[in-house]
Parts: C-alpha cells; sequence; structure tokens
C-alpha cells in the first residue's frame, strides 16, 4: 500500500488560516477519496507560513472493483422503457436477465465498474480540493483563474512504496505537480527532490523548516522561558499569541529585549496589550513586583549577529509605540483626576444603536435598575447609580480608543486614581463579567448589581426592538449576556423575580423611544410606580392606562398587550438558556421543564434548587416508583373526567373507603399533605422529595388490593377523588407529567 504525500507552496499564508486550512485540505482530500473507493490507514495536516502539508499513510494502490445489480423493466415492456433503461446502465441487450419475481418476469442487469489507479482518483480530488478551497479570503494573480489565499508557487504530490516515488500526473492553470520543494526562503538551498514524508520533513527541517505547528510553538515556548528564567524572570502566558506567532516563522529564533525605563510605570496590561497587539511580543515580567520589564520576539532566520540588528530595529519601534501608550495613559490620568464627568458627556454623542439612543442614555437606564436591584444584592443603592455612571466613562478616554480590550480595566485605573473608593473602581472592571462560562463571577454587591443591571438593560433592549437571536445567528451577543445574568444570579444565590425588573426596564425602554409628549411621559412615571409597588407589568400597565380620562396617544394603548408578551417571551428565553446551563451540569431536561411549569419560575435560584431536589430525587428507586404511580393515578384519572365530563378534585372521605389499604392511604395523603405543604412553604425541597418517597408504599399497596372503576358509583366516585389528591399533593412540589417515566 503506498503512502500519500501533498504539499501546496505558496506565498505567505495569514496565520489565523493556517491551522482551518490544514485541517480542511485533510477533510476534502480524505473524503474525496474515501467516496471514491480509497481508503487508508492514517491522515496528518500540517501547515507552515508557506505550505500546507498533507500525509496520507497505507492508501489502497487502486479503488476496488464494484458490482451493481440493477432492476429494469417488466419483460414485454414497450421497446423505448427497456433502450432507456440499457443506456442508463450502460450495458447490451444480451446482458439483460430476465428473473420472475412476485409482480412477473423483470428484467434485471448486472453492472460492473471497475477499479481505478489511485494516481487517477488522487489527480481528481486534488484538483476539485484546490480549486474549490474554502479560504475566509482569496487571490487571484496573473492571468489565471485560479483562486487562493496567496500565488500558489508549486504543488508537489507524490505516492510512494517500496518500489519507490511516482509523482501524480495533475496540471493546475499551469502548475504542474512534481516531486520537488524548498526551503526557507532565506536560509534554503533552493529546490530539492523527496522520495516520502520521512524524506521530505528531514530535507525541510535541514533547509531550516519546522513542519508541525505544534513543535514551532513548543520549540517557542522552551527558549523563551529559558532566558526569562535565566534572569529571574517569567514570561507571560498567552496561548493565542504563541499559536499566532507559530504561525508567522517557518524557523523561530527566539530573542530577548530590554523595555526603556521610560514605561516601566505603565500599567502591565497597557504594556503587554501594546506590545502583543502591535508588535506580536511575549511580556517578562518580574515575579517580585509585577512589572513587565522585558519582552521576547521570534525573528525567522539566523543571523550573523545572533539576532542584535532585529533585536534593535524591533526596541526602535517598540519605543515609538509605547511613546504613544505613555501619552495616552498620562493624559487620561490628568483628565480622571480633574473630572471623569467629561468623559460621560463625550458619551452623549456615541450611540450605542440607533434605536437605543446613545451611551450616556444607556448608562442613565442602568444607574436607575442598579438601584432597584440594590435591595436584592445587598449593596448601597446610591453608591450602586454612582458607579453604574462611571463603570463606563472609561470609553472615551484615549487609551481605550487604541486598545478596545482593555476598557473596564482601565476605568478601574482612572477611578482610583480620581480617589473613589476601591469597591466603584472594580465596578467599572467586574461588570462586564461574566464574559464566558469560564470566566469568573463577581462577588462584590456592587459589581454584581450593575453587572445585572448592564446585562439585563442589553436584554430588555434589544427584545423592545425586536432584534431577537435567530436561529445560529446572535450578532448582539444576548445568549452571552443571559448566561451571564444566570450565574450572577445562581453563583451569588439571589433571590428576584426576574419578571419583575424587565417589566420596568421595558418601560423605560419605551419611555427613550415614544415618551416625548407629555401625556406619555406621565403615564410612564405612573405605571413604573405601580410596577415597582406590585411587580406586575400587565395590570400596572391596565390599571394606569384604563384609569387615564382622555385621549391615549397611539403606541401608549398597544401597551396593554404587547409589552407584557414581550416580557413573557423574554423570560422564555432565558428558561432555554437556563436548560442548556442546567444540561451541561447533568440535570435532565425533563426534570428541568417540570420545574418551569410551576409558579414563581423568574425566581432563578428557586427554580435551581427545586430542579436539583427533584433530580435526586428521580435518580431514587422510591422517585422512580412514585412517578409510575402517580403517572397510573393521573391517567385513570384523566380518563374518568374526560369519559364523565366533571372534575374529580374534591370530596373525598375516608367513610367510603372499603379496603385497609384504602384507609391506609387516606392517612398517608393526610400527614404527606401537610408536611410537603410546609416544606415547600419554607423552600425545602429535598424534604417535600423525601416525604413524596413516603407514598410510594401506600399508593403501590392500593393499587394492588382495589379497582378504582367499581361497579359501585359511591365508591367510584370516592375513589377518583382519592385519585385526585394523590396528583395535587404530587404536583405541588413539580409538574411530574412532565417528567418522563
Amino acid at each position: 500500500m503506498p503512502d500519500l504525500l501533498i504539499e501546496l507552496f505558496s506565498e505567505e499564508i495569514p496565520a489565523r488560516m493556517q491551522a482551518r486550512a490544514a485541517e480542511d485540505l485533510k477533510k476534502r482530500v480524505t473524503d474525496g477519496l474515501v467516496e471514491a473507493g480509497l481508503t487508508y490507514a492514517g491522515a496528518h495536516g500540517f501547515s507552515t507560513p508557506r505550505r500546507l502539508t498533507l500525509v496520507l499513510e497505507g492508501l489502497l494502490a487502486e479503488s476496488p472493483t464494484v458490482k451493481e445489480e440493477r432492476k429494469g423493466p417488466k419483460v414485454g415492456a414497450p421497446e423505448k422503457a427497456i433502450e432507456g433503461f440499457l443506456r442508463g446502465a450502460g450495458v447490451a441487450r444480451e446482458d439483460l436477465e430476465e428473473r420472475e419475481t412476485p409482480k412477473g418476469a423483470v428484467y434485471f442487469a448486472t453492472i460492473t465498474k471497475p477499479g481505478r489507479p489511485a494516481a487517477e482518483i488522487v489527480a481528481e480530488v486534488l484538483e476539485d480540493t484546490i480549486r474549490n478551497f474554502p479560504w475566509p479570503k482569496s487571490m487571484r494573480w496573473g492571468a489565471g483563474s485560479l483562486r487562493w489565499v496567496r500565488p500558489l508557487h508549486s504543488i508537489l504530490c507524490i505516492l510512494s512504496d517500496e518500489a519507490g516515488a511516482e509523482v501524480v500526473p495533475l496540471e493546475i492553470d499551469g502548475i504542474k505537480a512534481g516531486d520537488t520543494t524548498e526551503g526557507h526562503r532565506f536560509m534554503g538551498a533552493g529546490r530539492f527532490a523527496v522520495t516520502g514524508f520521512e524524506d521530505y520533513e528531514a530535507k525541510l527541517k535541514r533547509d531550516k523548516v519546522i513542519l508541525s505547528a505544534e513543535e514551532r510553538g513548543e520549540h517557542i515556548w522552551h527558549e523563551a522561558t529559558n532566558m526569562a528564567f535565566a534572569q529571574g524572570l517569567e514570561v507571560v502566558e498567552d496561548k493565542g499569541l504563541l499559536a499566532e506567532v507559530a504561525g508567522l516563522v517557518e524557523w523561530p529564533v527566539v530573542l530577548m529585549g530590554d523595555i526603556a525605563e521610560d514605561f516601566l510605570g505603565l500599567p502591565a496590561e497597557v504594556l503587554q496589550t501594546s506590545m502583543k497587539e502591535h508588535q506580536k511580543f511575549f511580556s517578562v515580567k518580574n515575579p517580585k513586583t509585577g512589572r513587565i520589564e522585558k519582552f521576547i520576539t521570534v525573528a525567522n532566520r539566523e543571523t550573523a549577529d545572533h539576532g542584535a540588528t532585529i533585536l534593535a530595529g524591533n526596541q526602535k519601534v517598540l519605543f515609538a509605540r509605547l511613546s504613544d501608550a505613555k501619552f495616552f495613559w498620562e493624559n487620561d490620568l490628568r483628565i480622571a483626576k480633574l473630572d471623569m464627568t467629561v468623559w460621560s458627556n463625550d458619551l452623549k454623542n456615541v450611540t450605542f444603536h440607533n434605536k437605543l439612543g446613545t451611551q450616556a442614555a444607556r448608562i442613565d437606564r442602568i444607574a436607575a435598575l442598579a438601584g432597584e436591584l440594590a435591595v436584592v444584592t445587598g449593596a448601597d443603592a446610591g453608591r450602586a447609580k454612582d458607579a453604574a455612571h462611571l463603570a463606563k466613562a472609561d470609553l472615551s478616554s484615549q487609551m481605550v480608543y487604541e486598545f478596545p480590550e482593555l476598557q473596564g480595566l482601565m476605568g478601574r485605573y482612572y477611578i482610583e486614581a480620581a480617589g473613589m473608593p476601591a469597591e466603584v473602581a472594580a465596578v467599572a472592571q467586574e461588570h462586564y463579567s461574566p464574559l464566558g462560562p469560564s470566566d469568573d463571577v463577581p462577588t462584590a454587591p456592587l459589581s454584581v448589581t450593575v453587572a445585572l443591571a448592564d446585562k439585563l438593560d442589553t436584554l430588555t433592549g434589544f427584545w423592545a426592538i425586536d432584534e431577537k437571536p435567530t436561529g445560529s445567528k446572535d450578532p448582539f451577543a444576548l445568549r452571552r449576556a443571559a448566561l451571564g445574568v444566570i450565574r450572577l444570579v445562581l453563583e451569588n444565590e439571589l433571590r428576584l423575580s426576574l419578571d419583575r425588573y424587565f417589566d420596568g426596564q421595558l418601560l423605560r425602554h419605551e419611555i427613550a423611544q415614544n415618551g416625548d409628549d407629555v401625556v406619555s411621559r406621565g403615564l410612564m412615571t405612573d405605571m413604573m410606580a405601580e410596577v415597582a409597588d406590585h411587580g406586575v407589568f400587565g395590570a400596572a400597565v391596565r390599571t394606569v392606562l384604563d384609569a387615564f380620562d382622555g385621549d391615549l396617544p397611539e403606541h401608549m394603548e398597544e401597551l396593554k398587550s404587547r409589552l407584557p408578551d414581550t416580557s413573557r417571551d423574554l423570560l422564555g428565553f432565558f428558561h432555554d438558556r437556563l436548560k442548556v446551563y442546567l444540561r451541561d451540569q447533568g440535570i435532565r431536561h425533563d426534570v428541568i421543564d417540570a420545574c418551569i411549569a410551576m409558579p414563581g419560575n423568574d425566581d432563578l435560584t428557586l427554580l435551581v434548587r427545586r430542579a436539583r431536589a427533584l433530580q435526586d430525587f428521580m435518580s431514587t428507586e422510591d422517585g422512580e416508583n412514585l412517578l409510575q404511580g402517580f403517572k397510573r393515578a393521573n391517567n385513570i384519572l384523566s380518563q374518568a373526567e374526560e369519559k364523565d365530563g366533571v372534575e374529580y378534585s374534591f370530596g373525598a372521605d375516608v367513610k367510603f373507603a372499603e379496603d385497609e389499604s384504602e384507609k391506609a392511604l387516606f392517612a398517608a395523603l393526610d400527614g404527606a399533605e401537610r408536611a410537603i405543604s410546609s416544606a415547600i412553604e419554607a423552600e425545602d425541597f429535598a424534604s417535600a422529595m423525601g416525604t413524596m418517597a413516603s407514598l410510594r408504599a401506600p399508593i403501590d399497596a392500593f393499587f394492588e388490593a382495589v379497582q378504582v372503576n367499581s361497579d359501585n358509583e359511591t365508591v367510584r366516585r370516592n375513589r377518583l377523588n382519592l385519585l385526585s389528591r394523590i396528583r395535587t399533593i404530587c404536583l405541588g412540589a413539580a409538574d411530574l407529567t412532565r417528567v418522563e417515566g
């Protein structure tokens, strides 16, 4: 079995595209070969800045011969039908075979597809792969029609075995496949021929090319950390930067340089970000002080002066970059110490969204909501509002304009410099968190308050303008914002009715968009007060609007139905995100649904406590058996109610009980009902489920001993009402009808 080696050699491929391109090459070629009947033992893809490489081991020398049997028309069918079948099958009339079937004699044809040499199939598959390669961006050059990420110079494509290597015959836009490649752009010795992958990899390394991106990354990190360690320093780990730099060089040469004394006073994050974004440098810090004192750069060649000229050039450019950063820092600090409201005022001219107003208007809404949330989070309401007004002020700073990824962090520095308390400064950085499922969740009350307000305002705002996520599209990261709210609430064990805060913030958005007239502003103020007092959105809207004596603006009439529906839809979105979050923690989807169906489902902490207790309960034998008993009782009761056209929901009396098991069930339900009710009221769902488990035995005994649909109508009604008690008691903890048995 031969091995296949492919190399596509071009001008420099952007580092961010290399790993994906190597995978795409492997997938498209291997899929095409397997579809054509060529299997293989193993496949490996590689990438460097100037080449994509694929090696396949143990490839079949040719595709197998395939025989296919095809059923044709009936014997005696019209001649045209038979001729059409012959053309489609590619056989002659004498090759047809007549067979008897249940529907009479039918023609059958056996079609033989002979195998083809591997080289022929590889050429077809590789040409299709190259011409239809899924580059994010591609270009044409010269007079050809081929598109590639950068001009493609050569194609190496050989099949090799014990007998030697064979070049696969292939030509694309004048580029003819061969068995040669070349090494490093500057240090290589020119083109050379290869006989297989091992020969190819060894000769590349001899010509100063490390083929494996992983090996290049390991070499860079090993050299960098050793250099830093020798001077008592540490390299700041950055896996993303390491992968990018490994994609910029074929022969990494690691160099360490100094940062001028002028810049050592800059915040470590500023130095690190500036060097990473502009120069692709790694930061080297002093572990004793935490200061960034040196940098690591990676050259693509060895030099006679051991990199001294390269370092000198890099340090010159770095000095200019850091001079800009130092100017931004010092200018921003000056403004922060004088008056940060200058930045806040500037945000009045920055649009957040064309339908949601400016950043300044958004900050006012967040501050108002933060003041309301403070009651729940335990923060001081006044300080929460102040912190919310300052949290995004750094968006107007020069440093954040230059490096947007430093937003929040720079705000923390500036607020501290302005003499504000540390907890207020921390809000600027922490209120953006959590940004993802692995990001830390703030725990300081002020930070939690503003983080919640920020995310809730974002979600209610985009719901108010009907810009919800659709399918896989989520341009405003609303799923991430909802997950952030969920984690903030659950990990801080907050108790709040989300519905009430949705309602208030939706009204604020309505005021911002449509509340220009005096009547609307007055009505909105009244409705906000109603929501604040009662937390019932629909009722608040109707109470205020129905009591108004006069002509309502058109948009106000719509509020009676539109905004309550929007609020419910947003809560449904939260429930969907919560299901994903809890499923990742092993809680069954049906268990979550059973708890969402209960009252108070906008209190996420309550909902999750209930779900965890139910999950634990359903994991026990008693839980599973009780569920079966409940479902049996519910099914019998539902069928009887549908048949009789009545609801059996009261009137069960122990005096009509005929069997001891029936009397025992009455006694068990009396005790359980009180205990379960008390446990649920105390939100002790584990105790409630434990009490429910005690009903398993009396319910099982009841069903084994009696027939519910007795011939005695009085006894039958009494037993159906008894089943209704079982259903009511069991549904008090969770909607067990939604739990799968």
